[in-house]
């Protein structure tokens, strides 16, 4: 599937800026199932420093300084990629048992894998995220099949809720809540597998959305999405969806992956000056012809 991305972000202040820094996940990510054949991002005010590169976790990254000054900013980023679907379906049962990897993981010395066993800043587990965790990973069970489990138990279980937590809304309170966004119950799963010694890491991107049958798409009403991947052993790295639970396909295209939002947030820095502000996204993710 080939898709034209755009994601437009626009900041209004109240007072002047004088100088910000601005760091963009705004690039789709390389990986063996999606090719990115187009990405660019046009600022207003023109920056001062703009430079590209990869963070720590391989994700293209941008990095800007304005040095004008503005009462507005604007991002204006877009994309052109392509997503294939998986050579095979996954044969959930037929995975390793969870237990083997976790101690393949133990003894692993690889630390991109490793390192996200490990609590970050925004997925902080408790007791009863672990205990939740244990209902689908019974011993001897496959990982992919735990995995999967895991997900549909916190589709049917979680509302999804707009308005009631932002993304640095403790794990602990959504899981109280029993409700929230996706990045929300991200967060919530990937505690729950690192509760159990399991590598997982959050993936920021965006999902195909169709309009109700006979209505046209409205022109922005895309949003960014987050879903999570589990470290597999042999089998790697997989997806999953506990939003929408699926394993994730070609309607779901890959910006950025991290310990949490934190490491792949859209559009991040700091500004002097400003005051209050607002801030306008429109996401539009448009199917493209292959010719």
């Amino acid at each position: 599937m080939l898709y034209q991305i755009r994601h437009k972000t626009t900041f209004s202040y109240e007072e002047v800026v004088s100088v910000s820094h601005h760091v963009l996940h705004l690039a789709p990510r390389r990986h063996p199932q999606q090719t990115c054949f187009e990405s660019e991002t046009i600022v207003d005010p023109a920056p001062a420093v703009d430079s590209v590169g990869e963070d720590y976790f391989g994700n293209p990254i941008q990095h800007l300084t304005v040095q004008k000054p503005h009462k507005q900013f604007v991002v204006d980023a877009h994309s052109r990629v392509e997503v294939r679907p998986a050579a095979e379906p996954l044969a959930l049962e037929q995975s390793v048992p969870w237990e083997a990897v976790r101690e393949q993981l133990a003894a692993y010395d690889a630390l991109d894998v490793y390192e996200l066993v490990f609590e970050s800043p925004y997925v902080v587990g408790n007791t009863d995220v672990y205990e939740y965790a244990l209902q689908s990973f019974w011993p001897g069970r496959p990982i992919l099949a735990a995995t999967m489990d895991l997900t549909s138990r916190i589709f049917r279980e979680f509302q999804y809720r707009g308005g009631v937590s932002d993304v640095s809304t403790p794990v602990g309170e959504v899981f109280a809540m029993r409700q929230g966004v996706c990045q929300d119950f991200a967060h919530l799963m990937i505690a729950a597998l690192r509760s159990l010694g399991l590598a997982a890491r959050y993936v920021s991107g965006y999902l195909l959305t169709r309009p109700p049958e006979g209505k046209e798409k409205l022109i922005g009403s895309d949003a960014s999405h987050a879903w999570v991947s589990v470290y597999a052993g042999d089998l790697g790295w997989v997806d999953f969806d506990p939003t929408n639970n699926v394993i994730p396909g070609v309607d779901h295209i890959t910006f950025a992956w991290g310990r949490d939002y934190g490491d792949v947030s859209p559009i991040n820095g700091f500004i002097v000056g400003g005051g209050a502000h607002q801030v306008t996204v429109a996401v539009d993710v448009s199917p493209q012809s292959n010719g």
